[in-house]
């Protein structure tokens, strides 16, 4: 008995039941004109919308809306660039969807960074965000739905432990040594000590990169991914137009950057917040749709695809913030904290180790997991109680 035309494999290897190209797109890209339309608003509507921001109540409101509309556009982006990594399987595939969310995260820094008022410590903020974020809540949630699913998982410890030791020098250099230096007052540093920090972490950037893609691929796989054994990710579309979709969403996502400087700092000024709480929401918001997938490997039992997004955003997140976040301190003559205070620094520290912890075992389980959730609870508390 003949095939059906329905039933056909297409090029990209999906097959029974596919929805044609012209099917998937009508609903699924549905972000793209939100964002188009929300950014369009933002910058027509900018006279009357900054009386409105002077009112608590439209403040949030706009503020939900700006970032209900990022999130959604950072979920596509993240749907995109999952197709190209099951493609281009592992650790190109998890490379491509980390760069792709942490590039939006430093653009939405220095946007932020360099409009409206100034903001010396919303870099550090955010890169500390994001390691609490990602060592302590999701990597916390990630591995204790794993554990009570499958009690325990197995993941490559090489990996782990390579990218361990590439997050912890410059984690510590970035957010801990500029409270110790001597030649600028306070947690700042001097012209050649930024300039020099931006080298270095550049450098141990691209030496990461050097050895995930080249020299020990196989220390970011399983021996089944090793092998050749891949899983096919499901779309229609051919990969071009999943390329071509991750710029088309990137654009207007990192121009709507621009639009959250204003009501971010009138909200921190006006409701009286913590100012590191602009740092946080812009880690949640870049953040949270590429944890999902992290979260969702987890309980498929793939744990180490996990710890390559999880710990690979932790490692570029720092790696490429510190450099651009200097640059843009250097054109515009504004001042850059990165040093983070006595009892954030106490936690970084303790989340470094215990994640040293955490991966130098073969095995995770639910208790890993539960420490890691409490440790970000502990970031909460200070985050609005420090």
């Amino acid at each position: 008995m003949m095939a059906s035309d329905e039933d056909a494999p297409t090029g990209d290897g999906f097959v029974s039941g596919a929805r044609t190209p012209s099917q998937e797109s009508l609903w699924r890209e549905w972000p793209l004109p939100l964002a188009i339309v929300t950014l369009s608003l933002a910058i027509l509507g900018r006279d009357w919308m900054l009386p409105a921001l002077e009112q608590p109540p439209l403040l949030i409101a706009v503020i939900f809306l700006l970032c209900g509309v990022i999130l959604a556009s950072a979920v596509a982006i993240v749907r995109h660039a999952e197709v190209l990594a099951h493609r281009l399987g592992e650790p190109a595939g998890t490379l491509l969807l980390t760069l792709a969310i942490t590039g939006l995260e430093v653009c939405l820094v220095a946007f932020v960074m360099s409009t409206g008022t100034e903001k010396p410590t919303l870099a550090r903020d955010t890169m500390f965000a994001v390691v609490m974020l990602v060592l302590n809540g999701f990597l916390g949630l990630a591995l204790m739905l794993g554990g009570l699913r499958h009690q325990e998982q197995q993941y490559n410890l090489q990996g782990a432990n390579a990218f361990l030791v590439m997050i912890l020098p410059l984690t510590v250099l970035g957010l801990v040594l500029p409270n110790y230096t001597r030649s600028t007052p306070g947690p700042t540093l001097s012209v050649f000590q930024m300039v020099f920090l931006s080298l270095m972490s550049v450098g141990i950037y691209a030496v990461f990169l050097f050895v995930q893609n080249r020299r020990h691929r196989v220390f970011f796989m399983m021996p089944e991914e090793a092998s050749g054994v891949a899983a096919e990710h499901p779309s229609s579309r051919s990969s071009l137009y999943h390329a071509a979709m991750l710029g088309l969403y990137g654009l207007p996502l990192v121009l709507l950057a621009k639009q959250m400087a204003l009501p971010l700092d009138r909200m921190v000024l006006n409701l009286g917040a913590p100012p590191a709480l602009s740092g946080f929401i812009m880690a949640v918001l870049v953040l949270t749709p590429e944890s999902i997938a992290a979260i969702r490997a987890a309980l498929a039992n793939r744990l180490q695809r996990s710890v390559n997004i999880l710990l690979g955003s932790v490692l570029a997140s720092i790696g490429l913030t510190i450099p651009l976040v200097i640059a843009v301190s250097l054109a515009t003559g504004r001042t850059l904290v990165l040093g983070v205070d006595a009892g954030d620094m106490v936690l970084l520290l303790l989340t470094l180790v215990t994640s040293l912890l955490t991966f130098s075992l073969p095995r995770t389980n639910v208790l890993l997991g539960c420490v890691h959730l409490l440790l970000f609870g502990a970031y909460l508390m200070l985050l609005f109680k420090p």
